[in-house]
């Protein structure tokens, strides 16, 4: 996981982005689908991955914008 990495987080007040290893949420949003929209904007900027986590805090989808380590051969 990348120090850029961006989670989208369930909290109290609504959805939260944060970056990787930091403790502080970058935004909140009131619902999960603008939070998505913002960390996926950060993340295909910071050529990063995005990590979106379900209400029961466990990641339940996982993209990647950055250089591919093992593209598909084709």
């Amino acid at each position: 996981m990348s120090a850029k990495s961006q989670h989208v987080v369930p909290s109290k007040d609504g959805w939260r982005v944060i970056r990787s290893g930091s403790t502080r949420a970058s935004s909140t949003h009131s619902t999960q689908d603008e939070a998505v929209k913002v960390a996926r904007a950060r993340a295909q900027s910071l050529k990063s991955e995005l990590y979106i986590h379900g209400k029961d805090g466990r990641i339940r989808e996982r993209n990647s914008y950055g250089k591919d380590p093992a593209p598909p051969k084709g």
